[in-house]
């Protein structure tokens, strides 16, 4: 279990922050080559759980952008504390002016910097873009957003990517998820968090049911391990992709409240699902010379076969 989860540079709707340490309950770890997400986003799973050899990828370009930026040292924690030191500042003077010039000035230059700075100052920290592939979320109206203490919060998670990089065998990609599937041997576990289907998503692209059969059939024709994350059911509704397209899985459920919406009445609970290719209740953990039953999964988040 990850003990401390932390939370990566880039803000993403929907991240999993406080599921991780659910999710990497669930993660079956024998002999596992490498760790493939499909669909990065934030990167706040894999990130944390920190496996030796992984493929981050995602079809939006500027978050592998900034992720590689840091991997090579082209941004690092300090280049970070001066930009945001400098922007925020013009941010506090300018108000929204600022921000609709650097907004401007990245959509045409598309400067990872500049996209970190979108991120951390936009509207309910969304990423939307146009279809002209244009970031076109409104300024928050928050001009002090950069104080001291946040600057230094974003500076740390950039710090830790710093010094976890040099220790892994990590690969961050702009491709598709079958292309990234496609690339999973038997060996290796795939974690896919994709935009979740039903729900107002527009993240990079939209997302549909031909896309949610297409992941489908890439993740079991590529034979491997894999866990899927999805929305199970809220208040109003239920998903019913769970119960057709994913009817062989295992299911595991947990609650979870989202703070990030364009409306307030969008920001509710929501019963969160982990679907499996694999029963986790059979997974034993090994604690010094011994094995544990991972009895969390079985007495707490119960366990159930869909079909």
């Amino acid at each position: 279990m990850v003990q401390k989860v932390y939370v990566p540079p880039i803000k993403i709707q929907g991240i999993k922050t406080k599921l991780v340490n659910m999710i990497s309950e669930a993660v079956y770890t024998d002999n596992i080559g490498v760790w493939y997400e499909p669909f990065m986003g934030s990167g706040v799973v894999g990130l944390n759980l920190a496996p030796k050899r992984a493929v981050f990828a995602d079809i939006n370009p500027f978050v592998i952008a900034l992720y590689n930026a840091i991997k090579t040292g082209e941004i690092n924690s300090y280049i970070v504390r001066n930009y945001l030191e400098k922007e925020g500042q013009l941010l506090s003077e300018k108000d929204e002016k600022h921000y609709y010039y650097i907004r401007q000035r990245f959509n045409e230059e598309h400067n990872p910097l500049d996209f970190l700075f979108l991120n951390r100052s936009c509207f309910n920290g969304m990423i939307r873009f146009n279809k002209n592939y244009k970031f076109n979320v409104p300024y928050g109206h928050k001009p002090e957003r950069f104080s001291k203490a946040y600057v230094t919060k974003i500076v740390n998670q950039v710090k830790r990517l710093e010094n976890i990089f040099p220790e892994k065998d990590w690969e961050f990609k702009c491709q598709s998820f079958v292309d990234t599937i496609q690339e999973a041997t038997k060996s290796d576990f795939i974690y896919c968090d994709p935009p979740y289907i039903g729900r107002h998503v527009d993240y990079y692209d939209s997302w549909d049911e031909e896309n949610e059969i297409r992941l489908k059939e890439a993740l079991e024709a590529s034979g491997a391990k894999f866990m899927l994350s999805t929305w199970d059911k809220n208040k109003y509704r239920k998903n019913e992709y769970i119960e057709t397209v994913w009817r062989n899985c295992y299911k595991i459920n947990c609650e979870h409240f989202y703070h990030i919406g364009a409306k307030e009445k969008n920001r509710n609970s929501m019963i969160e699902a982990l679907l499996m290719n694999y029963n986790p209740s059979t997974i034993r953990r090994e604690k010094g010379t011994e094995y544990e039953q991972l009895s969390l999964i079985l007495s707490e988040l119960k366990v159930q076969a869909i079909g």
